[in-house]
């Protein structure tokens, strides 16, 4: 198991909020292009040997790999891409849904993506992989409530 610094904020309602306030400081996407970049490289190591077949995200055109780990009351997730943007992506779902009970995550929607204006300038194939990334933490949290 590998360690993983979420959640950062005690409920995911304040990892949003938190996300809000951090994307509000840039004045223009090519800012909040860089710092997704930045947090994409804040996301802990990830092991050589989790990334296989079984771990990948399909729907992504980068390549992704996501391990859920845990149970109804505590669900981490452990993800990396190949992608600089997509890994930032992932960076701000895990802050917002891993660590959390299974019930949260199901009660939480990623009202961050709209809050922070993400979904406009994301190209299609992006906002797919986001989606999917989406997809499965809900699913997994849904298979563990």
């Amino acid at each position: 198991m590998t360690t993983t610094p979420f959640p950062l904020e005690p409920t995911a309602a304040e990892a949003q909020a938190a996300i809000r306030d951090e994307f509000a400081f840039f004045a223009d996407w090519a800012e909040r292009y860089q710092y997704l970049i930045d947090l994409g490289r804040k996301l802990p190591p990830f092991p050589e040997e989790w990334k296989t077949e079984e771990h990948r995200l399909h729907g992504c055109q980068s390549m992704v790999w996501i391990v859920p780990q845990g149970n109804r009351d505590r669900l981490e997730f452990h993800a990396i891409s190949d992608s600089a943007i997509v890994s930032g992506l992932i960076y701000l779902a895990l802050r917002v849904y891993s660590g959390r009970p299974a019930e949260e995550i199901l009660a939480t929607e990623p009202d961050y993506i709209a809050d922070i204006g993400l979904a406009r300038p994301l190209s299609p194939t992006r906002s797919n992989g986001l989606a999917s990334l989406l997809a499965f933490i809900r699913d997994t949290a849904r298979a563990q409530a």
